[in-house]
């Protein structure tokens, strides 16, 4: 190939080797600036997580122009979860989860997730109907005071969506999938309700008055993140474990929720039952006499224990409940108190209860943990990491995707983290299910709807094939045995 030379150029090979540097020093800045962005990027990760932005980096004119903080945080979450089971692990040997409660609280934050993928979230939509609406006063979007003055009020509006959720029995039977678990770690934090969202909205709505909704968009998901990191034990010193690594955040205690306030509000311990409700902050609490701080060993979970790992009855159960109490009563007055009065009332006791009647623990409870085959462990474990890469991805790429494709993969997550249920309560069902599950995901993978994650360290279609053919064996196995049963 011939090269022509421009009048007044040079072809010298100082000259090529001059261009050939300037054109690596140029790719080097290029690649040294990516790398720093990424470094500026994950920074900013992990402080959105404690809530440590400011106002110029976290304003927007636009609420479309909102980041998606909390699916975006996906994988601090894991890693955070990771840490802490490290710290755990050198600190006592011991972890502070099982498998089977971890998976489920997963589980249970995809699923609080799915209705996001077909439209805004139910919180956001209906503020900006009011702000479009009913809206009184436009405070600037990029002024510090806005910043603040949200912070303030999207935190003092938790309160009183958490306060509630807690005293009004029929927006307890969302927010009881959060106390569902019998541990508390990292992972308890996304053990999340499905329904809680179609009920909350109604207390930020007097910001939509004056507050603009990109404002309001930030704050909601950096006061969720927040409370992220509060659910841990290897502060505690009243814990299994023993573990302190953070024994106390001095004169902070007084203003922030941390993780020795929310472990009693986690607690059904009687002095813990209907404490520290805030989010962000505790100021709440001690001002509407909320507080407890932490005393005795906390015992975690529900008052009454559920015993189960399926993550649609964990989200769904006490709707069931609630409506047999409700059909128990005759009179109106009795049925209405079924649901506007405390999860523990009764006639002729106070609106929420009498707490002399919650169950008595001794701090010597072990939470529910029935033994299940190591391999099968790992093979939930696997499987679940994969579900959580076909999640994430199609939260990614849900804009570019047909409906019929986000509702497809959306029932085959769904099919997913319910047979993932099943195998860890060990249902007779579980392989049949599982086999079905199985086999979807081959037919997801073959045409394309599914993406192997690279590197593949283990070629993805025999791993799901062998997965395939184990719980037809199993499922083979049962149907002989049924048979010889009816014979």
């Amino acid at each position: 190939m011939t090269v022509r030379v421009s009048p007044g150029s040079s072809n010298s090979p100082e000259d090529r080797f001059s261009i050939t540097l300037g054109r690596g020093i140029d790719g080097l800045k290029v690649h040294t600036m990516a790398q720093f962005m990424d470094i500026v990027s994950l920074t900013k990760g992990i402080r959105s997580m404690f809530y440590i932005v400011t106002p110029n980096e976290s304003s927007f004119e636009n609420v479309e122009d909102v980041p998606p903080y909390v699916q975006q945080a996906t994988p601090f979450f894991m890693g955070l979860m990771v840490v802490e089971l490290v710290v755990s692990l050198l600190k006592d040997g011991t972890p502070l989860a099982c498998v089977s409660d971890v998976v489920t609280s997963v589980s249970a934050g995809i699923i609080s997730r799915m209705p996001t993928l077909f439209a805004r979230g139910f919180e956001i939509t209906t503020y900006i109907y009011v702000w479009d609406n009913l809206h009184l006063l436009e405070l600037p979007w990029d002024s510090a005071w806005t910043w603040w003055l949200a912070f303030l009020v999207v935190d003092f509006s938790y309160y009183w969506v958490h306060r509630f959720a807690h005293e009004l029995n029929f927006l307890w039977a969302a927010h009881q999938v959060h106390h569902s678990s019998e541990y508390y770690n990292l992972s308890t934090a996304l053990r999340q309700s499905l329904t809680q969202q179609f009920s909350s909205w109604v207390f930020y709505l007097p910001m939509a008055l004056a507050v603009p909704p990109s404002v309001f968009a930030v704050h909601i998901q950096f006061n969720l993140l927040y409370q992220f990191w509060i659910h841990t034990e290897v502060d505690a010193a009243h814990s299994t474990t023993q573990s302190q690594v953070i024994r106390d955040l001095g004169p902070l205690e007084w203003v922030l929720n941390t993780p020795s306030h929310h472990r009693v509000h986690h607690g059904r311990n009687e002095y813990c039952i209907d404490k520290n409700y805030g989010g962000a902050l505790i100021i709440w609490d001690r001002l509407f006499g909320t507080f407890a701080p932490e005393g005795n060993k906390v015992v975690y979970g529900l008052v009454h224990k559920i015993n189960t790992f399926e993550i649609f009855h964990i989200q769904f159960h006490y709707y069931k409940y609630l409506w047999r109490r409700f059909n128990r009563y005759k009179k109106i007055f009795n049925k209405l108190g079924v649901l506007w009065k405390g999860p523990s009332w009764k006639p002729g006791k106070p609106r929420l209860g009498d707490h002399a009647e919650v169950p008595e623990v001794t701090g010597e409870e072990l939470p529910f943990n029935p033994s299940w085959p190591l391999a099968l462990k790992v093979y939930v474990c696997i499987h679940g990491l994969m579900l959580l890469g076909v999640y994430q991805d199609l939260f990614e790429s849900r804009l570019m995707l047909s409906q019929l494709t986000v509702l497809m993969m959306t029932g085959y997550i769904l099919l997913s983290l319910t047979s993932i249920g099943f195998i860890i309560d060990q249902r007779p069902t579980a392989p049949m299910l599982e086999l079905l599950r199985c086999v979807l995901m081959m037919m997801l993978l073959r045409y394309g709807y599914m993406t192997a994650p690279a590197p593949q360290f283990v070629p993805i279609e025999a791993f799901v094939s062998i997965s395939l053919l184990y719980w037809g064996l199993q499922t083979f196995s049962q149907l002989i045995a049924v048979k010889k049963k009816t014979t």
